[in-house]
């Protein structure tokens, strides 16, 4: 641990023994042929997109997802090795770049499969193709057969795999399953017509992180996890509810300090907009961080707790670009200096608690953790 970092006004702090836990869970569950693709898109969720991928090398990952070519670009600048999946659009002028850096391109639909055929390619394009089976985002439909047939037989592309995306498979629920058990039908016949068609389709994956743990009995070539490799579930109910429970652990901490103490009146106002009006005299304490570095200015005035000196202090106010304000009343021997926790492995102050209050998920809370906040990988 880098100590001349935690003297700066907020940071993360990664365990990579933890995402290494994590990822040997999953192999647990999954077919001994079925490889994983880590999902490190969004700067690995917030945890470091670098650390982690070399992380994830030094295991034996050799397959990657990222979300934007600049992702993929950061990843082969600093040595990553494997396949690196783009999994969103790339603007058409960019294809030859994607090439330069041995990046495999998604074809998102059959207009953009016409556009790459067009280019005076080199060589041809590493692609994966994305089927639309149901949640009508990215990917050609699974009815357009004769589309399908097409893209599979163009001269600038080089199939290395075809792939969809579920998108209830987090959900339990009758009507989910069963739209995901049709989403998973309409990419297997989608499958099996195009290999009657003599198309080969290469590697084929379907499962992200909730495919995983709740429709680990499909066989395919990858697995797609994407918040669970970082120990965390998307929310509270995924947490109680998916079908099989994993031991996981969370690898990122979001730590910040005390800047300021003082004592206020009955009756004092604290923050913008005097949101809060105190109803007893108390002590209270500014904490170097806020809404800039990812924390959610939703959590304002809500019942949302951090941890200072192993005890919770409640959050008063509204919370500031850069700061907030905590009730430490109750907290004894507090002084300047000392470490406030925000996010950690702790219920009260879990990613998928402190997501739900704050009205979304830990998917976004984590991946939006500011840029300013440096990361210390222990």
């Amino acid at each position: 641990m880098n100590k001349n970092l935690i003297k700066n006004r907020a940071w993360i702090e990664v365990d990579l023994k933890n995402i290494e836990n994590n990822i040997n869970e999953i192999r647990k569950i999954i077919h001994k042929n079925t490889k994983i693709m880590a999902v490190v898109k969004a700067n690995a969720y917030g945890h470091g997109e670098v650390e982690v991928s070399k992380k994830l090398n030094e295991i034996g990952i050799l397959d990657f997802a990222v979300a934007t070519l600049d992702e993929g670009i950061i990843l082969r600048k600093a040595g990553i090795k494997g396949s690196i999946l783009i999994l969103g659009y790339t603007d058409i002028q960019n294809i030859k770049i994607v090439q330069k850096y041995d990046l495999i391109q998604t074809i998102v639909d059959f207009e953009y499969a016409k556009e790459v055929e067009k280019l005076n390619l080199d060589k041809k394009l590493n692609v994966h193709i994305k089927i639309n089976t149901g949640m009508n985002r990215l990917g050609e439909s699974y009815k357009n057969i004769d589309n399908l047939i097409k893209i599979y037989n163009m001269k600038n592309l080089n199939i290395l795999g075809t792939f969809t995306h579920l998108c209830v498979s987090d959900s339990l629920f009758e009507d989910n399953i069963k739209f995901t058990k049709k989403q998973i039908d309409n990419f297997f016949k989608a499958i099996d017509t195009l290999k009657l068609n003599n198309i080969n389709v290469k590697k084929i994956h379907i499962q992200a992180s909730y495919g995983i743990i709740n429709y680990n009995d499909l066989e395919c070539d990858y697995v797609r996890p994407g918040i669970i490799m970082y120990g965390v579930y998307s929310t509270l109910q995924d947490k109680k509810s998916c079908k099989i429970k994993l031991n996981l652990k969370p690898a990122l901490k979001l730590k910040s300090k005390i800047v300021s103490i003082r004592n206020i009146q009955k009756g004092e106002s604290v923050g913008y907009g005097r949101a809060f009006i105190a109803k007893k005299d108390m002590k209270i304490a500014t904490v170097s961080i806020g809404y800039a570095d990812g924390y959610p200015r939703s959590l304002s005035s809500k019942d949302v707790y951090v941890l200072v000196n192993d005890k919770f202090a409640k959050i008063i106010g509204r919370i500031c670009m850069d700061q907030m304000i905590v009730d430490v009343s109750n907290i004894t021997n507090i002084e300047v200096g000392d470490i406030v926790t925000l996010l950690d492995d702790i219920e009260e102050i879990s990613a998928e608690n402190i997501s739900n209050l704050s009205g979304s998920i830990s998917n976004e809370l984590l991946s939006r953790l500011g840029s300013r906040l440096p990361i210390i990988y222990n």
